[in-house]
C-alpha cells in the first residue's frame, strides 16, 4: 500500500548478500569509493542458499521497506547448487508475496559477481529509487506533519 512520505523520509533495504561474490563485490564497491545509497544495510551470509524466506518476513516485519537477496551468477556457486536453490525457492515466495500484496519492488533478487563492484553500486542504487517512489512499507511510518497538506500532498 502506497502513502505520501515527507520530503525526509528514508526507506529502510536490508541487503541480504553472499559471501563469496556480492559481499565481495559491495565491498570492492567501498575499496573503490564507489558512492551508493546508504539507505540500505548490507548483511553477509555464508551463502544465498541459506537465507530462509522467514529472514525476508521478518525484515518486512521489524519495519524494512524492502530486501533485497544477492548471490553469485547461477553455476558459479562457492557452494556448487546453493544459487540454484536460491533462484527456485525465492521465484515461488516472490510470488506469494505478490499474491499476498506486496509490490514486486519491495522484494528483490540479484546475481552479482565478486569483481562487479559497479553493478553492486548500480542495484543498490536502483533499488532505493524504487522504494523512494513507492513510499514506506508501513503507514505508522509516516508521521503526520501539517505542513504535508498545507502544499497539498494526498496521504493515502
Amino acid at each position: 500500500m502506497r502513502f505520501k512520505a515527507p520530503d525526509s523520509w528514508k526507506p529502510r533495504i536490508v541487503a541480504f548478500c553472499c559471501h563469496w561474490c556480492t559481499y565481495t563485490g559491495a565491498d570492492l564497491a567501498g575499496l573503490n569509493r564507489m558512492n551508493y545509497p546508504a539507505d540500505v544495510r548490507v548483511l553477509r551470509v555464508p551463502c544465498s542458499g541459506r537465507i530462509n524466506p522467514q529472514f525476508v518476513i521478518e525484515a518486512l516485519n521489524k519495519g524494512c521497506d524492502a530486501v533485497l537477496v544477492c548471490g553469485c551468477h547461477p553455476g558459479d556457486c562457492h557452494y556448487v547448487s546453493g544459487n540454484y536453490y536460491t533462484r527456485r525457492r525465492m521465484l515461488i515466495f516472490k510470488r506469494l508475496l505478490e499474491f499476498e500484496g506486496l509490490e514486486p519492488e519491495r522484494f528483490q533478487v540479484r546475481w552479482i559477481s565478486g569483481a562487479e563492484a559497479g553493478k553492486f553500486r548500480d542495484t543498490v542504487t536502483e533499488v532505493c529509487e524504487q522504494i523512494r517512489k513507492l513510499g514506506p512499507l508501513h503507514k505508522d511510518e509516516v508521521p503526520f506533519v501539517p505542513a504535508d497538506l498545507a502544499k497539498g500532498g494526498d496521504r493515502a
